[in-house]
């Protein structure tokens, strides 16, 4: 499936990323789980995630539970280490206006990133209660494009995975990513458009923003 974006100026797009396995060269969550030595089985569960076999949502909380204890200083410290694809980082830095970045991984394990990347964020929200890391809520990528399509412009979806699909679906056009992973055949379909790399997708990239 092909979509059309309007070519005016009034139609401009918006970027709406996903992270995992499409700025980041690795998953973030296996990364993580190396401080606890849980990264097979944690590797294990994120890459039936990513193929659609478990629900996002409740996979997120399993995970989320086998890694909460790990002190937020050593979460930042293994998460700053995950390289970015640099040519998706130039892109969304030399706009970040015109980019968001939708992920369902935590806000506060996040925040290395969140800092190097200057656009607006979409994630899954906690907080520290009493001294321990809290689950608050699991984003929905679908209703952050809903939030994002309220400034009245197309959206281009980039993404791999499964759990990109309601992105995907409320998007004016797509293209899957598979400069880290193979993207799901879903998100192939949906989007019409492939990438194999960083500089690649970026050239795609251009051409919407020109």
């Amino acid at each position: 499936m092909q979509h059309r974006i309007p070519l005016s100026p009034a139609g401009r797009p918006l970027f709406a990323f996903d992270l995992d396995g499409t700025i980041t060269t690795r998953e973030i969550l296996p990364c993580l789980a190396e401080r606890v030595g849980m990264a097979g089985e944690m590797t294990e569960l994120t890459r039936r995630t990513v193929n659609g076999e478990l629900d996002f949502a409740r996979s997120f909380r399993t995970r989320f539970e086998m890694l909460r204890s790990i002190p937020l200083p050593l979460a930042h410290e293994s998460i700053a280490a995950i390289p970015l694809d640099p040519h998706i980082e130039a892109f969304i830095n030399t706009r970040p206006k015109d980019c968001a970045v939708i992920t369902g991984n935590l806000d506060l394990w996040i925040l290395p990133l969140r800092k190097r990347l200057a656009c607006r964020w979409f994630s899954s929200r906690g907080a520290v209660v009493n001294g321990e890391l809290t689950l608050l809520s699991v984003l929905d990528k679908g209703r952050a494009m809903d939030e994002l399509a309220r400034a009245g412009r197309p959206i281009v979806a980039i993404g791999e995975s499964m759990n990109d699909v309601p992105m995907f679906i409320k998007a004016s056009a797509g293209i899957a990513f598979a400069g880290v992973h193979a993207p799901a055949p879903e998100i192939r379909r949906l989007a019409g458009r492939t990438a194999d790399s960083g500089a690649s997708l970026c050239a795609l990239l251009e051409a919407f923003a020109g």
